[in-house]
């Protein structure tokens, strides 16, 4: 075991905990959460660290045109009415959808949320040239809904967008743009910054503190315009936690309430120290996103192929406990959408070894590749033991690859500015873990030529006219089933030509106290924290 591996798995009371733990202090009703960030997520309403920026600041302050129901732990996620009530496309015009707000909501400073809300927060994250623009919620906001053309309001309780194309797709991408409202801004001195420690919106939680490098804290918002969904605990701590050890000694010192994603090698050690261990599987995918741009090694399908087949994806989840599926495409094995593949992932060591030789390359005459990783991250798993794990793999088939380490919300840059960028230096594929909630999520944001940065998330410049013309009719089919169809074809040709290095699917493990009662772990990567209940 090498000294990264031996860093991360190490006893987990090693750790020095840093200051803004130790003052997090338990009082009644206080849920403290350890994050995998290294900093607290914007609370812009469109917020950074990825996914999990989302989780915890996206869907806490605020609330979504759409949202999703997170209410149970048995079946797949799916999306509910949020600030809007109900959305259709005009019968007339599908490149125009029609969305009804709901009436009486109340942002946290008691204005009564309008269409006019909606529109101000549009024209932020999308209007480059609107006075209250905000550059970082654009950042995250534009490769959420390629396709929007336009927004307006039409009257206080109508918002209407329009596209570029018909696009089925857009019910999905308003399930990411929080809602808040220009007085909000205006009070904080019309200054996006000012505004992200006073920030204002509609959801379960409001704002008390923000310091983005130490916590934020938020408090019930027991006016909330759900019931069901104020929440049971007092008050909510988020603490960028990122080292895994660091996680685990804050849990055990009874520092922390809820971590996210405990080192293996701890799981059996927390059990015995009667703490909660929660999993479940959910859309998810740990891979290697590689560049398809002229020069980069894996063009070559033949080396693709060989570096997929050359995975121990048995031996990487016994390394974790068995809180892994093996990697089985960008959708996990029995997702409606995976379709039937001609060459399902496998390992065969040998195979990849041939298929290694007949590109011209072998364990003497390696290619020889700079692969971006990060120490922690949105779902990244344990990435360190994970991708020295695939180094090994690799190596021995042929593939010598050095990594970048970058903290993840600076590998998060430099994949939104695309693999052909001066960031990038030379890096040939990216480890990031992706969550593969709709169509556009899972599948078209890193296929279609037409969605690589700055548009979307097709970070290696991937080009083919059979998945532009499938994924065109995917946005142009409204039919759940038809549509279907044509996602499953779509994903069993990915596999087929190994467009990714697949590597795993995550079980989402989470370790929390005792004293946390309530906590329902949906099937996806966003969770609800409000019915938590701290006894």
């Amino acid at each position: 075991m090498n000294a990264t591996r031996r860093a991360l798995l190490a006893a987990p009371l090693a750790a020095t905990l840093p200051w803004d733990v130790t003052q997090a202090q338990t009082q009644s009703g206080t849920l403290r959460v350890g994050m995998t960030a290294s900093a607290v997520p914007l609370s812009n309403g469109v917020p950074d660290q990825g996914a999990e920026g989302h989780r915890f600041m996206g869907i806490t302050l605020y609330d979504q045109l759409a949202m999703w129901d997170l209410s149970k732990s048995d079946v797949p996620v799916t999306i509910r009415p949020g600030l809007a009530t109900s959305w259709r496309t005009d019968p007339a015009d599908p490149k125009r959808w029609i969305i009804t707000l709901r009436e009486g909501v109340r942002f946290h400073d008691g204005k009564v949320m309008t269409a006019d809300d909606v529109v101000f927060s549009y024209d932020r994250a999308f209007k480059a040239d609107a006075p209250w623009f905000d550059p970082r919620a654009a950042a995250q906001a534009r490769i959420r809904m390629p396709t929007i053309a336009s927004w307006r309001a039409e009257g206080p309780l109508t918002f209407i967008i329009e596209t570029r194309t018909p696009d089925s797709l857009v019910p999905f991408g308003l399930t990411w743009v929080g809602i808040t409202h220009q007085g909000a801004w205006e009070a904080a001195g019309r200054d996006w910054d000012r505004y992200l420690d006073r920030a204002v919106g509609t959801g379960p939680y409001r704002l008390e503190t923000f310091a983005v490098r130490e916590r934020c804290v938020m408090l019930r918002n027991s006016n909330y315009w759900d019931a069901a969904r104020i929440p049971r605990h007092e008050r909510l701590i988020l603490l960028p936690l990122p080292e895994a050890n660091t996680r685990v000694a804050a849990l055990r010192s009874n520092q922390v309430d809820f971590i996210e994603a405990p080192p293996p090698d701890a799981i059996p050690a927390l059990r015995a120290a009667n703490m909660t261990i929660v999993a479940n599987t959910y859309p998810h995918n740990w891979t290697w996103h590689l560049n398809m741009s002229e020069g980069s090694p894996w063009r070559d399908i033949r080396v693709r192929k060989a570096a997929n087949l050359a995975i121990d994806r048995a031996g990487m989840r016994s390394m974790l406990g068995d809180m892994m599926v093996p990697g089985a495409g960008l959708l996990p094995p029995g997702h409606p959408w995976h379709g039937t593949p001609r060459e399902p992932i496998r390992t065969d060591v040998a195979a990849a070894r041939r298929l290694m030789t007949e590109a011209g390359f072998s364990r003497q005459n390696p290619i020889r590749t700079r692969v971006g990783i990060s120490p922690s991250g949105s779902g990244q798993m344990q990435p360190l033991p994970m991708n020295e794990a695939v180094q090994q793999n690799l190596r021995d088939i042929g593939i010598e690859v050095t990594f970048e380490v970058l903290e993840w919300n600076a590998l998060l840059g430099i994949w939104r500015d695309g693999a052909r960028a001066p960031s990038n230096r030379g890096i040939s594929a990216i480890n990031i873990s992706y969550a593969a909630l709709d169509p556009f999520t899972a599948l078209v944001r890193f296929l279609k030529s037409d969605m690589v940065p700055p548009a979307a998330n097709n970070w290696g410049y991937f080009s083919d006219p059979w998945y532009d013309d499938i994924m065109t009719r995917v946005y142009a089919e409204f039919d759940p089933t038809r549509q279907a169809a044509l996602l499953s074809e779509l994903h069993a040709r990915v596999v087929d030509d190994a467009l990714f290095l697949f590597v795993a699917h995550d079980l989402n493990p989470r370790a929390m106290s005792r004293r946390v009662q309530g906590f329902v772990q949906a099937q996806s990567w966003f969770q609800d924290l409000t019915p938590i209940r701290i006894t």
